[in-house]
């Protein structure tokens, strides 16, 4: 057997932090978007959260079904999840956190409506709605 000139240990850590970088590289590669691809992203899954949540305080509808079918749509045609649009797209770098900001922001507008009644005399769900649908489509339309 030939001897090699790092120590076997040395070689193993060295093998993984390869390995760890060439995944890393790969996926990355594989969610190159430019920076209109990334708004839209972004923009529908904030679309899709706020639209879940106000469907959860003020209709008690917690099934998370909008998040559900953009992380079909996403995993389709991008190869990602929401989960990793919140993590690598959104300013926060980290899904949980990007989550409490925008539950944060959510709740502070609707609190500023006057809570689910008054949000629902503003039609908030349906402007919420358009947003969601809109986006989607322009997913959709994406090559």
């Amino acid at each position: 057997m030939p001897k090699t000139l790092l120590p076997r240990p040395i070689r193993r850590v060295a093998s993984i932090a390869l390995f760890a970088l060439l995944t890393t590289g790969i996926a990355r590669s594989a969610t190159m978007l430019d920076e209109q691809t990334e708004q839209l992203l972004v923009n529908a899954v904030e679309a899709a959260f706020e639209l879940d949540l106000f469907n959860n305080r003020c209709r008690s509808d917690q099934s998370g079904r909008r998040t559900e079918n953009l992380n079909k749509e996403l995993a389709s045609r991008f190869r990602m999840t929401v989960l990793d649009v919140e993590d690598d797209l959104f300013p926060e770098g980290y899904y949980r956190d990007a989550q409490a900001r925008m539950q944060r922001d959510f709740l502070e507008r609707l609190r500023d409506m006057g809570g689910c009644a008054g949000a629902k005399a503003d039609r908030l769900r349906d402007s919420l709605r358009e947003r969601y649908d809109s986006a989607m489509a322009e997913i959709a339309a994406r090559p």
